[in-house]
């Protein structure tokens, strides 16, 4: 069940604690590999999920992925997870602790969607501009291509969202035709 609220204290606590021994880099960096196992590996979450295995046999086992790819603060991070029974949070914890890592670099992310793929220096002017406009210092860009907007793009910035695709607009234009005011109706 997810627990958005013991992510974000676990994810709090994981930052400071790298902050106090001056590895903050290095375990975001493991925590980015951990959230690429966590996606590409669905049977791993269930694994750490499952009320059925032993927690001495997931430590093992989480132990036996993790080893040389990922430090000592985060492998003893995730120790304290399994002693503790909160294992099956590790994907939300490390989800959180990416997003508080952001937000205590002062990163924003912005995701950009377009019909077809977008040259570097097309995606390094939308930037500026975002920058610009919104003031941001630093910008990370999440790009993804949807065949389905046909041409334009959609751009993502927290909670504002700037739809400048050929599909938002067919959808407008079938909107007015289903609201055909210049037609007389009769009844």
């Amino acid at each position: 069940m997810p627990n958005p609220r013991l992510a974000t204290r676990y994810a709090k606590s994981l930052i400071d604690l790298s902050i106090e021994k001056d590895q903050l880099e290095k375990v975001f960096a493991d925590m980015q590999w951990l959230q690429a196992v966590c996606k590409s590996n669905p049977d791993f979450v269930n694994l750490l999920r499952s009320p059925i295995i032993k927690s001495d046999t997931k430590k093992k086992i989480l132990t036996a992925i993790t080893t040389g790819n990922i430090g000592e603060l985060t492998a003893s991070f995730n120790a304290l997870l399994i002693t503790k029974g909160r294992e099956s949070n590790l994907p939300e914890i490390v989800n959180a602790f990416i997003a508080s890592y952001k937000e205590h670099k002062n990163i924003q992310t912005i995701k950009l969607t377009t019909a077809a793929p977008i040259s570097d220096a097309l995606k390094n002017s939308i930037v500026e501009q975002v920058k610009k406009s919104a003031g941001f210092q630093n910008v990370e860009v999440e790009e993804k291509v949807d065949a389905g907007l046909i041409g334009g793009f959609v751009l993502q910035i927290g909670d504002k969202l700037v739809d400048a695709s050929i599909a938002y607009d067919l959808r407008a234009i079938a909107k007015q035709f289903e609201n055909n005011d210049f037609i007389y109706k009769v009844k």
